[in-house]
């Protein structure tokens, strides 16, 4: 069984007048949510293979929160993660699927859309994805990325 591990970002401070929504930082707040996801990925002995991370600040600094707590892994920035519809992160998805251990850090609506296709086949499904939610996804080693494939094994949020 391979693993696809989806971390939305930790909260981040509101949008301000001026500065593009990529640029927003992650609050205090959000800092210790993305520490404490570190440390949930840690107990449970869920350390990603490969890390693909949007381009924005917040999912970069809750990124390096997260590997501050469990360590370095292969990481990539990601651009098509950022306003990312679910068909568009299976495609980026199915591209890793060599990858054990998968872990994309992004974005809602397109993380909570994500979990609930692969899981119930449905979009519509969806009950949300909180600030620094982890959702744990298990796929047969084999197969593509479709409506219903996966299992989820874990969901984790502060």
């Amino acid at each position: 069984m391979r693993e696809l591990i989806l971390l939305r970002h930790a909260h981040a401070e509101p949008a301000v007048m001026g500065r593009a929504d990529l640029d927003r930082p992650l609050s205090a707040e959000g800092l210790a949510e993305a520490e404490a996801a570190g440390r949930w990925l840690a107990e449970q002995r869920l350390i990603p293979d490969c890390v693909l991370c949007s381009p924005s600040r917040r999912t970069r600094e809750t990124l390096e929160a997260v590997l501050s707590v469990i360590g370095y892994v292969d990481q990539r920035i990601e651009p098509s993660i950022y306003e990312a519809t679910p068909g568009t992160l299976i495609a980026l998805a199915d591209t890793h699927a060599e990858v054990g251990r998968l872990m994309l850090v992004g974005h809602n609506p397109g993380f909570e859309r994500l979990s609930a296709l692969l899981h119930s086949g449905q979009t519509s499904e969806y009950r949300g994805m909180p600030p620094a939610g982890l959702a744990v996804l298990t796929v047969p080693p084999e197969a593509a990325l479709e409506p219903g494939i996966a299992q989820l094994s874990a969901f984790w949020w502060p």
